[in-house]
């Protein structure tokens, strides 16, 4: 069907005096005795086009009009009769699809909550166009940084033998059917389809440093999935996560590539979806505008942990969970730190080995590893970083104390065989990214259909 794109027309006063065609979805109307109003939608910008109707001089469906119906108008284009920009004046209107009184989407009952039980039809409010609108660009802009500065894009397994963070929430992949025969493990993962035991990746980092080896500078950017029985405001059980790794590459480099993109992709937000963000700086969290322009004009801090926990333990806040030396950050410190003690991202570094992952490096206190993770005020972690461990024998001592299955690790404990060198990566939550950047509250809000505990619509 040959139209012209709504984002073509909006603000575009080369087009006055020419006839054009659009399609779109009826998001408003208006009526008076005279003339009547519709605001399209075909998706392509965040603003609407505006149809006006003589009506007396064309002869329409009344279905057309209906909110949520899609319709073809051709007309031409002339100034606003208010207002800046162009509107359309119809000489045709053509109903494409039409949409019962039912339809769900309506002023008096579209809060967040409500539509987030309906997300098959939820991306035509104002909120999730937006929403939605800003993540694509976010995600273009990672591709962006990554391949400018020379990185390649590689795609990881999705389905592995190996549980990157070795606590055990994965999700399993399987053929055997429910009421399987097997009389022990070993018989069932035998007969099932790789055999042997297989689940869906936390992380594409394992098979990222593979790669690393060769290229030097590597990224993933690709789907994750934890089975963690979490039902909060920032937890998935399916979310996309962007990884690069880079040989060559101390904990100080990885945290200067983590702010330098962080700062990148705002920027690119900022410029690209100028009516999103002053929409969310409106309706979703005033002031949001101000404090991205205050982020990518900051020096991100970096602080210790033991500094942090001294931070924490001084602040004159009573806090929900105690804070001791050797416990793992709640978003209530870290919120403190950014928002409080820094007022602004911060970098918090040397966490101690008991709480993160076996292929951290570990630091000469014997107690820290060279990891990092990066806090920002509204959200709390969105990236975990650290140096790799490059040593064979402490990475092997280090899976042994977890009690780790190290076969089904060789090949990653062969890279610190064949010419080991220092590297480093990093994590970012894209979807925890996304509320940051738009002001969204709820994780579930960002992504088009939340996987999470009993939800999976």
């Amino acid at each position: 069907m040959k139209h012209t794109d709504i984002y073509r027309i909006i603000g575009n006063e080369a087009l006055l005096g020419q006839e054009v065609t659009v399609c779109g979805w009826v998001r408003t109307f208006r009526d008076s005795a005279n003339v009547a109003f519709l605001e399209l939608a075909d998706g392509t910008s965040f603003a609407r086009l505006q149809v006006v109707i003589d009506k007396g001089a064309i002869s329409f469906d009344a279905e057309c009009t209906r909110n949520g119906a899609a319709v073809c108008v051709t007309g031409g284009i002339v100034r606003a009769y208010r207002g800046e920009g162009v509107e359309l004046n119809a000489k045709a209107i053509l109903l494409l699809g039409k949409c019962p009184p039912e339809y769900p989407i309506q002023k008096k009952r579209t809060t967040v909550e409500f539509l987030r039980g309906i997300p098959h039809l939820r991306l035509r409010t104002n909120i999730f166009t937006a929403v939605f609108r800003v993540r694509s660009v976010a995600a273009q802009a990672i591709h962006r940084y990554f391949h400018e500065n020379r990185y390649y894009y590689v795609n990881t397994p999705i389905i592995t033998a190996s549980d990157c963070e070795g606590a055990g929430e994965m999700f399993r992949v399987t053929t055997q059917p429910w009421n399987s025969t097997a009389k022990t493990e070993e018989e069932y993962y035998k007969n099932d389809f790789f055999g042997r035991r297989a689940g869906l990746s936390v992380s594409g980092q394992l098979e990222g440093e593979v790669a690393a080896m060769a290229f030097s500078k590597i990224y993933t950017f690709g789907p994750s999935f934890r089975a963690e029985n979490s039902n909060t405001t920032k937890h998935l059980a399916e979310f996309w996560h962007v990884e690069p790794e880079v040989a060559f590459a101390e904990l100080p480099d990885i945290i200067k590539i983590a702010e330098d993109m962080i700062k990148y992709v705002i920027r690119a937000v900022m410029a690209e979806c100028p009516d999103e963000m002053t929409f969310f700086d409106s309706f979703v969290e005033k002031g949001l505008k101000d404090k991205l322009t205050h982020v990518v004009e900051s020096e991100f801090a970096v602080c210790d942990y033991s500094e942090a926990i001294s931070l924490l333990q001084k602040a004159d806040v009573k806090f929900e969970y105690p804070v001791d030396w050797g416990c793992d950050l709640q978003t209530e410190h870290e919120r403190y730190l950014t928002e409080t003690a820094f007022k602004r991202p911060v970098f918090v570094t040397n966490y101690p080995k008991a709480i993160k992952s076996f292929y951290m490096k570990q630091n000469p206190d014997g107690k820290t590893v060279a990891a990092t993770d990066l806090l920002v005020p509204g959200i709390g972690e969105i990236i975990g970083c650290s140096e790799r461990e490059a040593d064979y024998e402490k990475l092997l001592s280090a899976m042994k104390e977890r009690n780790m299955d190290i076969g089904a690790y060789k090949q990653y404990l062969d890279l610190r065989i064949f010419g080991s060198v220092p590297h480093s990566g990093f994590g970012l939550g894209f979807d925890r990214f996304v509320m940051y950047v738009t002001g969204m509250e709820n994780i579930r809000d960002v992504t088009l259909f939340p996987r999470s505990v009993n939800n999976i619509m």
